[in-house]
C-alpha cells in the first residue's frame, strides 16, 4: 500500500489549485492553471503543469489552446490522441452553450449575445466559413445555418444559393457571417462586393440584409456599421 510520501509530487498542487477554483472562481486562475484543472480528468498520471504552460506558450491563451488544430495539439508533449479528442468535446460544448444562449426571439435586440455566439463558433476556425441567419419579419430567429466553407483566406459565396435557401426557409431578413483565420476581421473588397450582390438579389424578394459580420481572434467587424452596406 502506498504512503503519502509515495504520491507523486503533483497531487498537493492539484488539491490546492482545485480548491482555489472552488473558492474564487476562474477568474483567480492564470490560463495555463485553467487549462492544468481540465487536463488533470484527462491526464491523471501526468504532471500536467508543464503541459499546459506548453500549450499557452505555443498557442497564446486559453481559448486558441483549445481549439488549436489537432495535428498541432500532437506536437506538445504529453498530449496524445485521446487527450486531444476529450479537449474538443469541451470545445464543442462551450460552442454549444453559446448556441443554447442566443434568444430564439428578436435576434437584433440581442446583439452582444450573438457577436459572443459568432465568436465562440467561429473566431478559432483555420479555414473560412460563410455562415447564415435566417429571420423571419419579427427578426426571430428561424435558422442558423453553414453556407460553405472554404480555404484560409477563401470562402465560395454564391449569392443564388443564398437567396433560394431564403426561400425555401421562408426567410424575410438575413445576418451573413463569415470568419478571417488571418486575425484581422477588416473586409476585403470582395466581401463587400459579394455582399452587395446579395443585396442586390434579395431586396426586390422583399428580403433584407441587415448585417455582414466578420469575425476574428482579435475582434469583428460590422459592414453595416463602416457604412459598407
Amino acid at each position: 500500500m502506498k504512503s503519502a510520501k509515495d504520491k507523486p509530487h503533483y497531487h498537493g498542487h492539484r488539491n490546492r489549485l482545485r480548491k482555489r477554483f472552488e473558492e474564487s472562481g476562474a477568474n483567480a486562475l492564470q490560463d495555463y492553471e485553467l487549462l492544468e484543472l481540465i487536463l488533470f480528468r484527462l491526464l491523471p498520471r501526468r504532471d500536467t503543469k508543464p503541459i499546459a504552460k506548453a500549450m499557452i506558450k505555443r498557442f497564446g491563451n486559453f481559448s486558441e489552446s483549445i481549439a488549436a488544430p489537432p495535428h498541432l495539439l500532437k506536437e506538445i508533449d504529453g498530449l496524445g490522441d485521446s487527450a486531444i479528442a476529450d479537449l474538443k468535446v469541451i470545445l464543442a460544448a462551450a460552442q454549444h452553450f453559446a448556441k443554447d444562449k442566443i434568444p430564439k426571439k428578436i435576434v437584433l435586440g440581442s446583439w452582444s449575445s450573438l457577436l459572443d455566439y459568432c465568436k465562440t463558433q467561429m473566431a478559432y476556425e483555420t479555414i473560412e466559413q460563410f455562415r447564415i441567419l435566417f429571420l423571419d419579419k419579427k427578426n426571430n430567429l428561424i435558422a442558423d445555418e453553414i453556407q460553405q466553407t472554404g480555404t484560409i483566406d477563401h470562402t465560395p459565396v454564391y449569392p443564388r444559393e443564398v437567396i433560394k435557401r431564403s426561400l425555401e426557409l421562408s426567410a424575410t431578413a438575413l445576418i451573413l457571417v463569415h470568419n478571417h483565420p488571418s486575425g484581422d476581421s477588416t473586409p476585403s473588397s470582395a466581401d463587400v462586393r459579394m455582399t452587395k450582390e446579395i443585396e442586390n438579389i434579395a431586396n426586390p424578394l422583399g428580403i433584407t440584409v441587415h448585417d455582414h459580420i466578420i469575425i476574428s481572434r482579435d475582434g469583428h467587424s460590422s459592414l453595416r456599421a463602416l457604412k459598407l452596406i
